[in-house]
């Protein structure tokens, strides 16, 4: 089992604890993921082992950064990081919106395969997403540059929430933020396996 290795190396580099079920879960994810994969085109990455790192292993590298409450994956495409979070954070709540049916479908499938009772999914597009209750953190991994991606989710966000977005080099986004928003964190990601620049912003309301 490489991948199941890989992960647990992985987890180790990045000072993570994750339960050993936990980690099966993630594993029977990717499964699920190479599976639909041969059909639906998922994702470009097909090799099983590259899937570990740049898949579970980044999305997972942000956890030390995040904190808990109600969290909306925009964009999430296969679930990434959704999916891969909430495994990780069962006592969280996930909601993972994207507008391709098809990878929606995969998404609601593996949660409901896997056990993964924190997340619910939502298929459309996110100026049209009307919630029942507000996040308190929003997260994105490829869906739009930042200050897109804060504005557009803006009237999603609770009071005091933050966003938290994943990227490679985020120089240049910086200055698209909208002026009632600033960046309260930059974190450079090592992860374990990936050899492109990585690293999370999170951005909050000023004056919150």
């Amino acid at each position: 089992m490489s991948q199941a290795r890989d992960l647990s190396a992985g987890l180790a580099r990045l000072d993570l604890t994750i339960p050993p079920e936990s980690q099966e879960k993630l594993l029977a994810y990717l499964a699920l993921l190479e599976k639909w994969n041969k059909v639906y085109n998922l994702t470009a990455i097909r090799d099983p082992r590259q899937m570990v790192s740049h898949h579970l292993l980044d999305s997972l590298a942000v956890l030390p950064h995040l904190w808990p409450g109600r969290w909306l994956d925009v964009g999430c495409g296969a679930g990434l990081p959704g999916m891969v979070l909430a495994i990780a954070k069962p006592d969280w709540t996930f909601v993972l919106l994207d507008s391709n049916s098809k990878k929606m479908g995969f998404v609601q499938q593996a949660a409901i395969q896997l056990g993964v009772k924190n997340v619910s999914v939502h298929c459309g597009r996110v100026e049209d997403y009307k919630p029942d209750e507000l996040f308190d953190g929003i997260t994105s991994r490829a869906f739009a540059e930042l200050g897109d991606f804060v504005g557009l989710t803006a009237p999603l966000a609770k009071s005091g929430a933050k966003w938290a977005a994943l990227k490679g080099h985020a120089d240049q986004e910086l200055s698209t933020l909208p002026p009632t928003f600033e960046i309260e964190n930059r974190v450079p990601l090592q992860v374990p396996g990936v050899a492109a620049t990585r690293s999370l912003v999170v951005v909050k309301r000023r004056g919150e």
